[in-house]
């Protein structure tokens, strides 16, 4: 197949089907019907300036047109090369998103190497030592400052609110393990010991933790809720963020603490959906679980949790065992 018919079949799998293929074309590139239905006809070529603007308007990778391999094109968040662009990144998931806030029916898959950002992102001293710990490891400063002298800006808040705000709004599907949670208890007890976070605020920060699962397990329990949380005892999960509907989806692949490739290829998106249907089969429904296994989840959890308070209540180190 040529790649202009290559071009043409992947558009009308995208187009509105309200309005005929020829209609498209005239209407995306401001040209007459008889001039859009040559090109339909393959009677005349694309130029290159028109086959640009069919593949931008209609999210088409035109690698994938040219040579149909394995090889996509992908997009990737903003860059974080300075704490300003922090409120960049928030600001740009969120616009991410919000393409998919007035469409229906759309699902968000969350496989949950650690607690999902949405939950550590806001206005409560957990999302503040968040962005303390992205600032420092993600900049790379040799020399950190303490965290209670460590301040956010309100441009990082508002974008952290309509992050929260959005994904809310999904019907969203997370899928969880036992490690999910190790991540964020470890790294508040490493800054503790490393002097750099006072007790006070260590064990303020471990009740941010344990409200954010009693919270979850409130959600889990309630049947009228857009969540669901699936407990996985078999795979390592990755971060990966899959959201959309029938009709267009996204996958967010994570490359760097806080850095994600975006892919819309079909194909991939297609494979992706499949892996992830495959993770929920074989893990556990804690919506549907009885009360047994849903507290047997977040009891090992919170006790998890409570085994690093008793550490910092009785100030104990490794080197002291």
């Amino acid at each position: 197949m040529k790649n202009q018919e290559l071009l043409l079949k992947t558009i009308n799998k995208k187009s509105d089907k309200k309005q005929s293929l020829i209609e498209v074309i005239s209407s995306v590139l401001n040209i007459s019907y008889d001039a859009a239905h040559r090109r339909v006809s393959m009677k005349s070529k694309f130029s290159i300036e028109e086959a640009v603007q069919l593949c931008l308007q209609f999210n088409i990778s035109m690698d994938e047109i040219i040579r149909p391999t394995n090889k996509i094109v992908i997009e990737k968040t903003s860059d974080i090369n300075n704490f300003s662009d922090l409120g960049l990144y928030l600001k740009d998931s969120y616009h991410h998103l919000k393409d998919f806030k007035e469409k229906k029916d759309v699902k968000i898959y969350y496989s949950a190497k650690d607690i999902p950002i949405f939950y550590t992102i806001g206005n409560t001293l957990l999302s503040k030592f968040k962005l303390y710990i992205w600032s420092n490891l993600l900049l790379g400063k040799d020399n950190c400052s303490p965290f209670e002298k460590f301040h956010i800006t309100e441009s990082i808040q508002e974008y952290s609110f309509e992050l929260q705000s959005i994904y809310n709004s999904f019907d969203v599907h997370e899928i969880w393990n036992d490690t999910t949670i190790n991540s964020i208890v470890q790294q508040i007890f490493y800054f503790f010991e490393a002097g750099l976070l006072k007790r006070e605020s260590a064990l303020m920060l471990y009740q941010d933790v344990i409200s954010i699962m009693t919270k979850l397990e409130e959600k889990s329990s309630d049947n009228n809720t857009n969540f669901t949380i699936y407990y996985n005892e078999l795979m390592i999960l990755n971060n990966n963020v899959l959201v959309g509907n029938d009709e267009k989806m996204k996958l967010f692949v994570p490359y760097t603490m806080l850095g994600y490739f975006i892919v819309n290829e079909e194909n991939t998106i297609s494979n992706t959906t499949n892996f992830i249907q495959h993770q929920i089969k074989n893990s556990k429904n804690l919506n549907l679980s009885g009360t047994r296994d849903r507290k047997l989840f977040f009891n090992k959890a919170l006790q998890k949790i409570d085994w690093y308070i008793n550490k910092i209540e009785n100030n104990l180190t490794e080197n002291n065992f």
